[in-house]
């Protein structure tokens, strides 16, 4: 397996618990994310949320879907939500907030590997295509969820 490890910055004029509620309500991403075909919530978590289980297919310029469900395993409500992902991405990813004086600072790490053959092939040479691909669909997350709040996008990296 080919390991990838992502960190995505998100600055947004808006109020943490705003923005919170748009990343933790998984299942509406393809409203507003360019490039989330699928959010289906597979199965509730506990009262927490702990547990909850979903399933995602992404595509953005590569022309292929990729597929993979995601346990939630961490909520600290709002300012941490974590999950496990298998298929054919496996890993963790981590969602952090921040905020200070109405302005939220959203760090998303996404550290996975491939399962998929052809893609553990291509690493070598893909990587920083699959780099730039993935950077691309982050940045156009941030827009679309500067979008939906109705809040400026002061930063994303």
């Amino acid at each position: 397996m080919a390991d990838y490890s992502f960190l995505t910055t998100w600055v947004l004029g808006a109020e943490r618990e705003r923005v919170w509620e748009a990343i933790y309500e998984s299942e509406r991403w393809p409203e507003w994310w360019p490039g989330v075909e699928v959010a289906e919530r597979l199965a509730e978590g506990d009262e927490r949320g702990i547990g909850q289980r979903g399933r995602y297919v992404w595509r953005s310029t590569i022309p292929y879907p990729v597929e993979f469900e995601i346990v939630t395993t961490c909520v600290e409500r709002p300012h941490l939500l974590e999950g496990r992902a298998t298929g054919e991405l496996e890993g963790v990813g981590r969602w952090r907030f921040f905020e200070h004086g109405g302005v939220t600072a959203v760090l998303y790490e996404w550290n996975v590997a491939t399962t998929k053959r052809w893609m553990n092939a291509l690493a070598p040479v893909g990587r920083p295509l699959f780099r730039w691909n993935h950077d691309r669909v982050m940045r156009a997350g941030g827009h679309g969820l500067a979008r939906l709040l109705g809040a400026p996008l002061i930063a994303s990296s």
